[in-house]
């Protein structure tokens, strides 16, 4: 009972974007696991979604990293450790900037899905956070399999390298996700500071309403004592 308790606290802790994500990915993973959804109906289909209205293909791309495998795995860790690294970092308290990068950052790789020909969007959107992550992080020393040490800002690299050493092949996903990250990195971190403050890519004020708590409920009226 306690190792429960303890679990639910682990899962409570992480942030809510963070949380939200990863649940539905591993959910997605379990129901095509369970053959009661395939990869199929999953990816993303300009044809699919614009022509014959299959709209939850725009969401399902974000959330399928395959089948349940030590691959799955490791790609699950892999996101949700630098999503809520980013979260709890960087916007600490902001949960309406952070989830306004998720949708920025998703609607980034749909667009450019077509040219890169990448059906699943899960892979370089994670990618584009850890690249975000790395740029605001350059004090950072990490170790790479125990083989070198490097800082933070170098870690996108690193991971595209040992990929390719993989594969033999350069990975169009990542790339894209470093060129959607970058983009938000410029506007957001390096912009500003040549601009006055100028921050193109911050939500609207609709967005961050609705993201705002709601005031507590006024307290119940207590009757007035009548005189006997």
């Amino acid at each position: 009972m306690a190792e429960l308790n303890t679990l639910e606290q682990w899962y409570y802790d992480v942030p809510i974007v963070t949380r939200v994500w990863t649940t539905a990915a591993v959910l997605t993973s379990v129901l095509v696991q369970c053959q009661i959804v395939t990869p199929f109906q999953l990816f993303y289909s300009p044809a699919s979604v614009w022509q014959k209205r299959q709209y939850w293909r725009l969401g399902t791309t974000f959330l399928y990293f395959g089948p349940l495998s030590l691959d799955f795995m490791f790609h699950i860790f892999f996101m949700s450790r630098y999503s809520r690294n980013l979260e709890e970092s960087s916007f600490r308290g902001r949960t309406a900037d952070f989830a306004w990068l998720i949708v920025y950052a998703a609607v980034s790789l749909l667009i450019l899905s077509p040219i890169a020909s990448m059906p699943f969007l899960g892979s370089p959107l994670s990618f584009s956070l850890v690249y975000i992550w790395a740029r605001r992080n350059p004090a950072v020393r990490l170790s790479f399999l125990g083989l070198f040490v490097f800082s933070a800002p170098y870690l996108p690299w690193v991971l595209l390298g040992f990929s390719l050493l993989l594969n033999n092949t350069l990975p169009k996903d990542d790339l894209l996700g470093i060129v959607v990250g970058h983009v938000y990195y410029f506007f957001s971190d390096i912009y500003p500071r040549i601009r006055n403050g100028s921050r193109p890519l911050d939500p609207p004020a609709i967005w961050r309403r609705m993201f705002a708590a709601a005031p507590p409920p006024p307290p119940p009226e207590v009757p007035a004592a009548r005189a006997e």
